[in-house]
Order: C-alpha cells, then sequence, then structure tokens
C-alpha cells in the first residue's frame, strides 16, 4: 500500500515538473532541445540505471566540451538528469523489494536535504562551485577506482534497518540530498553508507534511486526559474536520458562495467583537475593588493 502511494505520488511529481519545464523553457525561448544535450542524457542515463552515476560524467564532459558556465552545472545536472531519474525510481522501487520504513525514511531525508541545499547553491559564487564540484569529481573518480580494485564493501543480506542504524541513514542522506544540489551525486555515497551497514547491495538500488527520484524535482524545480541554467540543454538531456533508461533497466543483462569505470575515471579526473585550476586561477586574480605590492 505505502509502495503504491510512494509510486503514485511519484509520477504526479513527474508530470507537475515536466509541464513546469516545459512552461518555463517556452516562456524563455528555450523549447527547442540540444542534440548535444540528447545525447549526453542517453549515454549518462544509460550508464546510471547501471549504477555508475551520471553526474561526474556529465561535469566531465560539459566542461571538456565547454558547453555551459561552470556556475550552470548544479542546475543542468540536476534539471537535465531530473525526469530520467525519476523513472529509475519509478522502475527500480517497482522491481527490487525493500523496507518500506527504511525507504520511506531515506527518501524524506533526501528530500529535507534538497530544501535546504538548493537556494544555497543559487547564491554561491562561480569559485565556490568550481571548487565545490571539483573536489565531488576527484571523490567520485576515487570511488570508481576503488570499486574495479574491489576494495568496496561487499555488504551484507540485510533488507531493513532500525534503530541507531537506521538514525544515521536518515542523518547521512539529509547531507546526502543537500549535497546533491551542489552537483554532487547521491548513488555511490549511500551505496557504500548501505553496504557498511550490512545492507544488501542490491536491496540499496530502490533506496537511492527513489531518494534521487523524489528530491531531484524538489530542486531543480528552482533550478529551472534561475538564470544560471540552459534549459535547451537541460530539455535535450531529458529526452535522451528516458529511453536510455528503459533500455539498461529492461533489455541490457551484462556489459564490461570494470572498463567503463576505467575510462570514467580518466575522463572525470582530467575535468577535475581542470576545474580546480580554473577555479585557483579565479581566486588569484581575485586577491586583494597588499599595501607593499601596491607602493611597488
Amino acid at each position: 500500500m505505502v509502495l503504491s502511494v510512494l509510486l503514485a505520488a511519484l509520477w504526479a511529481l513527474a508530470g507537475f515538473y515536466a509541464f513546469q519545464l516545459v512552461r518555463t523553457a517556452r516562456a524563455r525561448g528555450q523549447l527547442k532541445p540540444k542534440i548535444s544535450g540528447i545525447a549526453i542524457g542517453a549515454v549518462a542515463n544509460f550508464f546510471d540505471a547501471l549504477g555508475i552515476g551520471s553526474f561526474a560524467p556529465t561535469t566531465a564532459w560539459l566542461r571538456i566540451r565547454k558547453l555551459i558556465p561552470d556556475s550552470f552545472l548544479p542546475a543542468v545536472l540536476n534539471a537535465g538528469h531530473c525526469l530520467p531519474t525519476m523513472l529509475q525510481g519509478l522502475v527500480f522501487m517497482k522491481l527490487i523489494q525493500v523496507d518500506t520504513v527504511l525507504l520511506v525514511s531515506c527518501i524524506g531525508a533526501s528530500v529535507l536535504g534538497a530544501i535546504i541545499g538548493a537556494p544555497l547553491v543559487l547564491r554561491l559564487p562561480v569559485r565556490a562551485v568550481q571548487f565545490t564540484v571539483g573536489a565531488a569529481l576527484l571523490i567520485a573518480a576515487a570511488l570508481y577506482a576503488l570499486t574495479n580494485l574491489d576494495l568496496m564493501p561487499a555488504g551484507g543480506q540485510a533488507l531493513s534497518l532500525d534503530g541507531k542504524m537506521l538514525a544515521i541513514a536518515i542523518m547521512a542522506h539529509i547531507i546526502m540530498g543537500g549535497l546533491m544540489s551542489f552537483g554532487i551525486g547521491l548513488y555511490a555515497p549511500s551505496l557504500i553508507l548501505l553496504s557498511l551497514m550490512g545492507m544488501n547491495p542490491t536491496a540499496a538500488f530502490p533506496i537511492m534511486m527513489g531518494a534521487c527520484a523524489f528530491l531531484m524535482p524538489v530542486s531543480s524545480l528552482r533550478f529551472i526559474r534561475s538564470k544560471r541554467i540552459d534549459l535547451r540543454l537541460v530539455l535535450g538531456m531529458a529526452l535522451g536520458g528516458i529511453p536510455a533508461v528503459l533500455l539498461a533497466a529492461y533489455v541490457v543483462t551484462s556489459l564490461p562495467l570494470t572498463i567503463l569505470r576505467w575510462g570514467v575515471v580518466v575522463v572525470v579526473l582530467y575535468a577535475a583537475i581542470n576545474l580546480l585550476v580554473t577555479a585557483l586561477k579565479i581566486s588569484k586574480q581575485t586577491e586583494p593588493v597588499t599595501t607593499k605590492e601596491a607602493s611597488g
């Protein structure tokens, strides 16, 4: 019963978000999706549905191709991947059974984090966004590498948590929900945390995907109204991502994910270093001139 209510609410939220996205894009004259966005959405969300994640590789590609200013990254990542991620939530919450209390608690916690985080991101200076996203990319690259080296927690067989473990999971997902607004993906840290607590990694999929499915439209509804966004790119990512999710979830059964992750590590590391170097250059350019320097 609870799961049915969650799924119905997610369908309604997806419809409302899609309506608001199209209406806002039309009002701004940005209703024509970008081809580059369709390609990004298709590739990133295909691998996202397989558990690789979409934020890090998308950020890397957007920066390498210089498709948007760095200050646009959090908004484009959240708003562009919103609808495909909501579809992932609908699919995996239906396919994989997990404790309802844990599922609802983590989703609610993540949404609360997004409500807190989204307005903060929109007020951040460009350099702060660059440092935050750059650091997140370094962490993502490290997690991909650890996964490939079999150094990540294997997890247990539990399908539920209670007591202190449940409380820790809730608090952690509030933080992770807030970080999502900054363009820092939730999938990897959520999967690691739940695995360390003895959860079956498979059972973590509906939790992490359900959490993102509900929190992303909450933050994205604010992002699509901001000036720091390219709605044509966002629309393209959504259009490319939706069929890619269905393909990955229902058609593809196996891929050489280890090889793919190593490729992602290389690309993400390049983007992270480039982003941090850019932020440092801006920092040096804006440093105040001391009295000694001014006097020559």
